[in-house]
């Protein structure tokens, strides 16, 4: 390695670092999501799979609560760690597919300024894992076209299988591989060898658990995930965010450039045929479905983790190896000086936003209602609530509430989803000793009341109303109601709809 190459993994490396490092503070101080606090309650109970996802993000955040303890930092602590490895993996794709050290440090630093980075690994969610995974299978199969050799279909294989234990969405990395064999013909021997198969073997034996857990679960979680789009459900109306969204997680520049790589990847302007396909089959079969997907159903920003690292590897080919027009490559040159600066700017807005609602003048935002400011101070009142009328138990009607209430409160308090018990299903059910006393139930004001109480509780009586609030806003009112003499099994146990 040259002196100049040197300088350039040593500044990439200390950028990098020192990313990590701010998201290490964010992640500290900025309270748990709904989503975050739902996944803790996984982590205390880890099983093969679950209702909503595979295992890996329970896994992920048991790992950093073993280390930090069970505080907001303890949650993220091994999902912003991983970035480190995550950064090697795309270095190292771009190095190997386009050669060359600032071509790779480019799409190593393109990918951490993203939004869906920066923050895809401070919140923990399962895209936080895949995201990772996604980029160590783009890094093996560079090592298969790089050497030719049978034994990196096993790394593949292994990477695959970490993917689909983070979520179902890295079905389509098979699709989008053999897409790519078939269309490079010096590849196409590949499907004449074992070492491929042997890998999905591999993919296979690392997702069997959650095959095996959905076995035993009516088919649960795979029926609620696969079913989310039916083709009898054409809305294209939702297509229309899918663009908006994609520019503001991958920030506005990083997002040209690498629309920018993709062209040039596919007039052939960058890089050897092999390696143009394999970025565009990576990219283009996961884009294509979630294209599909949004016309019928709402596709989260966030889903598109997977395709980020092929994304940020074009997005370094168009700014260092393309060759553009002159005013294309001012264009490329803006976007590839500014990129960084403005991915740091809109990360740091936004945790300060998120903690705070000084920039919108402390009005409503996204982050407003999954961002848990104000819950810790909410959950100090719900137990004095609980302390003062002697309840045993506190339940609530959805998940996030439910992991909000298990988190904030003391460790051990019995907190409890009234219906919806799926969600629950690898937890041991609660003592029923504590659900036939006094119980709290903590619920957003509902002008109707709430007739289900009525009907299983003989006497259901609201002892405070609570706000949450992020400065002088009011997220959040909850009635806290105190419920007593259950008329029989106080917990909804009816099957999901996906069960029935």
């Amino acid at each position: 390695m040259g002196g100049a190459d040197a300088r350039i993994v040593r500044n990439t490396t200390l950028l990098i670092l020192a990313l990590v490092a701010m998201r290490l503070v964010a992640a500290a101080v900025t309270p748990i999501t709904f989503d975050e606090a739902y996944y803790w309650m996984w982590s205390k109970n880890l099983a093969g799979g679950y209702y909503d996802h595979p295992p890996m993000v329970a896994y992920v955040i048991r790992a950093g609560t073993m280390i930090a303890g069970d505080t907001e930092l303890g949650v993220r602590l091994v999902s912003v760690l991983l970035a480190l490895p995550m950064s090697y993996a795309v270095y190292r794709s771009a190095a190997i597919l386009f050669g060359g050290a600032r071509v790779a440090a480019t799409s190593a630093i393109l990918l951490n300024v993203t939004m869906m980075a920066s923050v895809g690994t401070l919140i923990v969610t399962p895209d936080a894992p895949l995201l990772v995974a996604s980029s160590f299978v783009l890094f093996f199969l560079a090592k298969v076209l790089e050497t030719g050799r049978g034994v990196w279909w096993l790394a593949v294989g292994a990477a695959v299988g970490a993917a689909l234990l983070s979520k179902y969405t890295a079905m389509f990395f098979g699709a989008g591989i053999l897409i790519w064999l078939a269309c490079v013909p010096k590849l196409r021997r590949w499907f004449l060898s074992p070492w491929p198969y042997l890998g999905g073997l591999v993919a296979l034996a690392l997702f069997s658990p959650v095959i095996l857990w959905n076995a035993d679960h009516q088919w649960v979680s795979f029926a609620k995930q696969l079913g989310r789009a039916k083709i009898e459900d054409f809305r294209p109306v939702f297509i229309a965010e899918l663009i908006p969204t994609q520019i503001a997680f991958a920030t506005p520049l990083v997002f040209i450039l690498g629309a920018m790589g993709l062209h040039a990847l596919t007039w052939q302007r960058a890089g050897a045929r092999a390696s143009r396909v394999l970025i565009e089959a990576m990219f283009w079969t996961i884009v294509a479905y979630f294209v599909w997907h949004s016309l019928h159903a709402r596709v989260e920003a966030n889903w598109f983790a997977p395709v980020y690292p092929p994304f940020v590897v074009a997005a370094a080919a168009a700014a260092n190896l393309a060759q553009w027009k002159p005013r294309a490559r001012r264009l490329a040159d803006f976007c590839l000086r500014w990129a960084a600066p403005v991915g740091i700017v809109m990360f740091a807005a936004l945790i300060v936003q998120a903690n705070t609602g000084w920039l919108s003048g402390y009005r409503r935002d996204a982050t407003v209602r999954s961002v848990g400011v104000g819950w810790r101070e909410l959950a100090a009142g719900i137990e004095a609530m609980r302390a003062r009328y002697g309840a045993t138990c506190v339940l609530a009607q959805d998940y996030g509430t439910t992991g909000w209430l298990a988190f904030y409160l003391p460790s051990g308090t019995c907190v409890v989803q009234q219906n919806q018990r799926i969600r629950w299903v690898n937890m041991r059910e609660p003592d029923p000793k504590l659900l036939a006393g006094k119980l709290l139930y903590v619920d957003e004001l509902h002008p109707d009341g709430h007739p289900v109480l009525d009907a299983l509780f003989a006497k259901v009586t609201q002892v405070a109303q609570l706000q949450r609030k992020r400065g002088p806003l009011v997220v959040e009112t909850y009635g806290v109601d105190l419920l007593e003499d259950a008329k029989g099994d106080v917990l909804d146990r009816s099957p999901p709809p996906e069960a029935r």
